[in-house]
């Protein structure tokens, strides 16, 4: 019995919802299972290929409507994310930045034309997009942003720099983030445009199977129908992290999920003074507390999952999912790990590869201190930010 089926979790789903879970497990397993070790040891990701097959099964920005997209509940969606990222956070991460922050940001902020262009071939995994907010020396301050776009007649020109951007130099469309005169400002930037470059993030030692880079706009001149209409100020891009941080609140219990089951096969095949591992009481603590952990975050998500295709979830209950699940799923691939003892520290077995990728989930899209901080003025009505 694993985690999930002690909590019946299964009776908390709708059959669509079961079945779009086990399409994906099933092509996790078979068709990106067997090639994450050693694309993670490489650092190196067929990302444009993975991406035809996950537009194929349909679930690249699969929680929007029309444009190609399935339309699924939040929940299918997550459900999803927390299979993907069971494989590794890194094809998870491919997901979510395609169809929670490039999509999403041209779906919920982009004109008809706009959508038109861009969600039909990204929803296919054909065209590859990317988010650029972040800076290097503005993570959690985005506003501090120095990236600037002016005007020049009709057109926008864009100058700055991004960095840690998932998919970019792999982008076909980059969603970008700019100051303007006026607000900060949102930009559809095909990547093959005059002045945008790319260049890839390498000797990283966390999601080494996911394409990070650094994002160079040096005069980069766009027309003004490259402007994303509906989006101005903060809010625009914190709508996009609101979605993808719901993702991951599902996501990163994939990764703890695998890391709890390789724990508890290992203890069972593993002799340690003429009896199985698992046949030690200390063993066994691990491991119930980490299934109570495990369980119990699911629970949350699927809650989360609920009220957001209700329509009625906030900002801070997803901060406070995001916080306790990564946090949690972290500490829990940790344990599994020192099950496993020095064979866990070996690419053959997935809780240190998948602890090592959770370090970086635990601070991208909002770190522990600021989701922590969100809660605390939820909760006391006082800001603690500077």
């Amino acid at each position: 019995m694993d985690t999930f089926e002690l909590y019946g979790i299964d009776a908390l789903l709708t059959e669509e919802e079961r079945d779009i879970r086990d399409t994906v497990r099933d092509f996790g397993d078979k068709e990106l299972r067997p090639h994450v070790a050693t694309w993670f040891d490489e650092a190196k990701l067929p990302a444009r290929d993975i991406a035809r097959e996950l537009g194929r099964l349909g679930l690249l920005g699969m929680h929007l409507e029309g444009y190609g997209c399935a339309g699924t509940t939040a929940v299918s969606y997550g459900l999803a994310c927390l299979e993907m990222e069971a494989v590794d956070s890194g094809l998870r991460s491919l997901v979510s930045v395609q169809g929670s922050l490039a999509m999403y940001a041209i779906h919920a902020y982009g004109s008809d034309e706009q959508k038109q262009e861009w969600l039909p071939g990204m929803a296919a995994g054909e065209k590859i997009g990317c988010f650029g907010l972040t800076e290097a020396d503005f993570g959690s301050n985005p506003g501090g942003m120095r990236t600037n776009a002016k005007r020049d007649g009709e057109d926008w020109v864009l100058n700055g720099s991004k960095m840690w951007i998932t998919n970019g130099s792999i982008a076909d469309v980059a969603v970008v983030w700019a100051r303007t005169d006026d607000r900060i400002r949102g930009f559809v930037v095909p990547t093959d445009t005059k002045g945008f470059s790319a260049n890839e993030i390498h000797q990283k030692l966390s999601l080494r199977a996911s394409v990070t880079s650094e994002l160079v706009l040096e005069d980069v001149r766009l027309p003004g129908s490259a402007l994303l209409p509906g989006a101005a100020g903060l809010a625009g891009p914190l709508g996009c992290l609101n979605e993808a941080r719901f993702g991951i609140i599902f996501g990163s219990l994939g990764a703890a999920r695998d890391s709890l089951q390789v724990a508890v096969d290992y203890s069972l095949t593993r002799d340690v003074f003429d009896k199985p591992l698992a046949g030690y009481q200390l063993t066994q603590k691990k491991i119930a507390d980490m299934a109570v952990e495990l369980g119990n975050g699911m629970l949350l998500a699927l809650h989360l999952g609920r009220l957001k295709d209700a329509g009625s979830v906030s900002p801070e209950q997803v901060s406070l999912g995001k916080l306790n699940n990564v946090r949690k799923s972290l500490e829990i691939c940790r344990e599994s790990r020192t099950i496993l003892g020095a064979n866990g520290i070996s690419l053959e077995y997935s809780p240190i590869r998948h602890a090592a990728n959770l370090e970086s989930v635990l601070t991208y899209e909002g770190t522990t201190e600021v989701h922590t901080l969100v809660i605390g003025k939820a909760l006391t009505g006082v800001s603690a930010f500077g």
